[in-house]
């Protein structure tokens, strides 16, 4: 098969969530634009304190998987099961909501760089109403590759082979197979990554600018790609860093309410109910 082009590319949209922080969302701007099965990709990068420093207060969750990488600074994450992550620079949580989570993620620092990206990952109908849970990945045990020139390739989950070395992400599932990495390309830098044909995939730059087949993908824009078994990407003159995300679809029906995500409107409904009872988790 062909290496993957882009079939649709557009920037990240300016947003505000949470108590006010300042983002940018890159995948799930809207209730129609997904790639299966990812709901959502935010990015957060600012030095200013006023952008993040409200946080993301007390909140549900249910039906659905997040992903927080964290590339400066430091956020708190507590929950409703009395569990504590502090997450810094470098390092990874993956929680499942499943039936329901209710939780927070707040700044510890009072200025400095805030930057990371939150992806919702979305769970099979049969594994939505799973208990909760989550851990935390420190950034010092993920798995990394060199790439020519000075780059380097960081896995978040998933598994990849590249240059005859097989890396192995901390997070796997069966059920959605995601594929999500961390690529820095040096200057002029380029990269062939083999991709199962059967992963939907996503490209965002979020730092320089790239080409993939040829196509030219700059900072802060979300690139769709198409059918093949092959990502050739080529950095330009100043490098790029770019997060891949890939999974298999789950065709199924999604119906989202703000921070439920199940398979019905009734579904969503009796989530809302069971927030509102007390007995969401």
């Amino acid at each position: 098969m062909p290496s993957r082009k882009i079939t649709a590319l557009y920037p990240a949209m300016e947003t505000r969530d949470g108590a006010g922080v300042r983002l940018q969302r890159a995948l799930g701007q809207h209730q129609d634009q997904r790639m299966d099965p990812y709901l959502m990709m935010d990015h957060f990068s600012s030095i200013d304190a006023a952008d993040y420093i409200a946080g993301f207060p007390d909140h549900p969750h249910r039906g659905f998987e997040t992903i927080t990488y964290m590339l400066d600074g430091h956020m708190l994450h507590q929950d409703h099961m009395g569990n504590q992550g502090h997450l810094k620079a470098g390092d990874l949580q993956w929680m499942t909501a499943g039936r329901g989570v209710i939780h927070s993620e707040m700044p510890q620092q009072e200025a400095g760089r805030m930057r990371g990206f939150q992806i919702w990952l979305n769970l099979p109908a049969a594994l939505k109403m799973q208990p909760a849970s989550y851990q935390d990945i420190p950034g010092a045990s993920l798995p990394r590759a060199p790439l020519d020139g000075g780059g380097e390739l960081i896995l978040l989950a998933g598994e990849l082979e590249l240059a005859g070395q097989r890396l192995r992400g901390p997070i796997h599932s069966e059920h959605t197979r995601p594929l999500i990495a961390d690529i820095r390309l040096a200057p002029g830098g380029g990269l062939s990554l083999p991709l199962a044909a059967e992963l939907n995939a996503l490209v965002y730059g979020f730092e320089g600018e790239a080409r993939i087949a040829g196509q030219v993908l700059s900072g802060e824009h979300c690139a769709l790609l198409g059918a093949g078994d092959r990502l050739e990407l080529a950095a330009g003159e100043a490098g790029a860093r770019l997060l891949l995300l890939a999974g298999r679809p789950l065709h199924e029906p999604v119906v989202q309410y703000g921070p439920f995500v199940m398979n019905s409107v009734a579904e969503i409904e009796q989530a809302i109910m069971d927030y509102r009872a007390g007995k969401l988790v």
